[in-house]
C-alpha cells in the first residue's frame, strides 16, 4: 500500500484550496467580510452593546468592577491585536519552493516510539517524495519501542536501500535523545524532522528546503493537517483548529520573521545552527528539572536567541495522526501547555535580541496573549456569578461564542473552501466547556517530566 493511498483526494483539496486562495473576487470577498466583522465588534464595543452584562454587573455589585474593567480593557486590547494580526496575514506569501536541480543536502530524521506500522508509511513518503536521489538521506531511530515498529523499520530500510540509516536504542530514552542521534548523524546541509505518524506529500521536501535560500533563515515550520480526520468528531474539529494554527496563526508570525514554534510533525533546520546549539538543546533545564518534552518550540528559542529568523511554509504539508478520545486529547494538550509556560518564559528573554519590528510586534503580541489567561479566570467566576443571577445571561454567552466562533471561520474559510468549518464551531464550545482547565492545571505542573502517552 503507497503512503498516499489514505489521503489522495485529501492532497487534491489542500493544492485546490492553495489555487483558490489566488482567485482575486473570493479572496476580495473573504477581506472584506474579516474587515467588516472586525468593524462591527469595535463599533458594539464602542457603545457598549458587547459588554452589557459586564457593565450591569459593575452597576450592580461595586466588588465587580475590579473584574469588570479589565476585562473590557483586554477585550478592546484582543480586537486591536486581532486587527493588526489579520493585515499582517494579507500580507503573506507563500516562500519559494527549491529547484529539483539546485536543491541542497537534506537529512530526514524521522523519531518513533511505539509506532507500529504507522512508521513504515512515514518513511515511505519520504522515501517517495520530489527530490533529487544522491542528495536524500532518511535517519529512522527506533526509541526503545517495546512492540513491533522495529521489524517495520528494518522492512522500510531494506525497500529503500542506501537511502535509510536506522538507529535502534535499547530502551526507551524520550524524543529529544533520539533527535539528538539523528542530529549528530547528519550529513546534509538542511535537516527536516517528521514525526513518525505523520506522512508527507510528495514535494514536502522542496518547499522545506526552498526558504534557506535567504542565510538569515534558521528554522523552517511546515504545515501540519489531520490524516485520521475522518475517525471522529475529535479529529474533524482539530483539522481546523490546526488549519487556523498553521495558515493563520504561523502565517502571520512569518510576516516578521519569528514563528514561535516550528512543529515536531515537520520542521526544517540549517544543519549549521542547529550542531551551534545542540549541546545546550540537549541538555536544557527548567527550575532543575531536565526537559522532556516541548523540544520542538525549545529548538526553535535556541535558534531564534542565535539571531536567525523562522518563518513558515504552506506549501509544505505534513498528515499527522491526532487523538481519538477526550482523555488523549487532554494529555497532549497538556503536553503541550507545559511547553508553553517554559518557553514563554524563555521567549521574554530571547525577545529582546529581535530586530526591532519583530520585538516590537512579538512583545505585543506576547503581552495581550498571555493576558488572556489571568482576565479570562476572573471573568469566567464573574460570569457564573452573573448567570446566577440572571440566568438568561446563559443563552447571551453561549451566542456570543457562535458568533466569534462563525467570524473565526471565516479566517479558515479564505484559506480552504470547506464545509468542515461547521467543526470549528463545534470545537469553539467544546473547548470552551471541556478544556478549559488544562491551562491553569499545566501551569501547576509545569516541572512534571511525564511524556503523558509513554
Amino acid at each position: 500500500m503507497s503512503p498516499f493511498d489514505a489521503i489522495p483526494r485529501l492532497g487534491l483539496q489542500e493544492r485546490a484550496a492553495q489555487q483558490h486562495l489566488h482567485l482575486k473576487p473570493w479572496d476580495s470577498l473573504f477581506r472584506a467580510a474579516i474587515i467588516a466583522g472586525l468593524m462591527a465588534a469595535v463599533f458594539l464595543s464602542i457603545h457598549g452593546r458587547l459588554f452589557q452584562p459586564l457593565l450591569h454587573a459593575a452597576q450592580e455589585h461595586h466588588w465587580t468592577r475590579f473584574i469588570v474593567h479589565p476585562s473590557i480593557l483586554w477585550m478592546l486590547m484582543g480586537f486591536s491585536m486581532l486587527f493588526f494580526r489579520t493585515l499582517l496575514w494579507f500580507r503573506y506569501r507563500t516562500p519559494p519552493v527549491a529547484g529539483f536541480s539546485d536543491a541542497p543536502t537534506l537529512t530526514v530524521i524521522i523519531p518513533a516510539y511505539n509506532e507500529g506500522p504507522m512508521v513504515s508509511q512515514s518513511i515511505d513518503s519520504v522515501a517517495v517524495a520530489h527530490y533529487p536521489y544522491g542528495r536524500l538521506e532518511i535517519f529512522v531511530v527506533d526509541d526503545g519501542s517495546g512492540d513491533d515498529t522495529w521489524e517495520h523499520i528494518e522492512a522500510a530500510a531494506q525497500r529503500h536501500p542506501g537511502l535509510v540509516t536506522t538507529l535502534r536504542f535499547p530502551q526507551n530514552r524520550g524524543k529529544r535523545a533520539a533527535l539528538e542521534a539523528g542530529f549528530r548523524h547528519a550529513r546534509g546541509d538542511i535537516i527536516v524532522t517528521i514525526d513518525s505518524d505523520s506522512v508527507i506529500e510528495r514535494d514536502t521536501l522542496l518547499a522545506m528546503v526552498g526558504p534557506f535560500r535567504n542565510p538569515k533563515i534558521g528554522a523552517v515550520a511546515g504545515r501540519v493537517s489531520v490524516y485520521n480526520r475522518g475517525d471522529g468528531l475529535i479529529p474533524r474539529m482539530l483539522k481546523v483548529r490546526y488549519a487556523l494554527s498553521f495558515d493563520y496563526l504561523r502565517a502571520v508570525q512569518s510576516t516578521y520573521g519569528t514563528v514561535y514554534c516550528c512543529p515536531g510533525a515537520l520542521a526544517g533546520y540549517r544543519a549549521s545552527v542547529v550542531r551551534a546549539v545542540l549541546d545546550r538543546w540537549v541538555n536544557q533545564k527548567f527550575m532543575g528539572v531536565a526537559c522532556t518534552y516541548g523540544e520542538d518550540r525549545s529548538m526553535t528559542n535556541y535558534i531564534l536567541a542565535q539571531g536567525y529568523d523562522t518563518v513558515y511554509q504552506r506549501a509544505a504539508v505534513v498528515h499527522t495522526v491526532v487523538p481519538l478520545t477526550y482523555t488523549r486529547l487532554c494529555k497532549m494538550f497538556l503536553r503541550w501547555d507545559r511547553s508553553y509556560v517554559r518557553e514563554e518564559i524563555r521567549f521574554a528573554r530571547i525577545v529582546w535580541t529581535r530586530p526591532p519590528a519583530a520585538r516590537a510586534i512579538a512583545v505585543t503580541d506576547a503581552i495581550v496573549t498571555n493576558l488572556r489567561y489571568p482576565v479570562s479566570w476572573a471573568a469566567l467566576v464573574l460570569l457564573v456569578a452573573i448567570i446566577i443571577w440572571h440566568p438568561a445571561t446563559l443563552v447571551r454567552f453561549l451566542c456570543v461564542i457562535g458568533i466569534m466562533a462563525c467570524f473565526n471561520m471565516l479566517y479558515y474559510l479564505r484559506s480552504e473552501r470547506s464545509w468542515d468549518f461547521v467543526y470549528g464551531i463545534f470545537y469553539s464550545y467544546y473547548s470552551a466547556f471541556a478544556l478549559f482547565w488544562i491551562f491553569p492545571y499545566a501551569v501547576l505542573t509545569v516541572r512534571a517530566k511525564s511524556w503523558l502517552t509513554r
